[in-house]
């Protein structure tokens, strides 16, 4: 969540114009994080939780393309992506560890 709330502020920074296609997109992802780890704990098997967290992961890595692309285009600087990319370095990480345990018991 805090992921997503720090993107909701970074996105603040785009274009107008982008509103609609590139800063949806992005706050598309950063919610997608949370929501299917919520969603996949809720559900009855751990294979069905495993799957929500290959979704959660998949959005992960399409932020962090997102995110690197606004700064390659000029929207944002590195100093804006900082924290966002070091939460999305250790999200990563949690969700690869936390799929790797739910998996060997699949």
């Amino acid at each position: 969540m805090e992921l997503t709330e720090k993107v909701y502020i970074a996105t603040k920074k785009l274009p107008k114009e982008e509103i609609y296609s590139l800063t949806n997109q992005i706050r598309r992802a950063a919610v997608s994080i949370p929501s299917n780890i919520a969603e996949g704990h809720s559900r009855r098997s751990k294979k069905e939780f495993v799957q929500f967290l290959s979704i959660a992961l998949g959005s992960k890595a399409e932020l962090e393309t997102q995110m690197l692309l606004c700064v390659n285009i000029g929207y944002l600087c590195e100093t804006d992506i900082s924290d966002i990319m070091l939460l999305l370095q250790k999200i990563g990480k949690m969700l690869f560890a936390f799929i790797h345990k739910l998996g060997d018991k699949v």
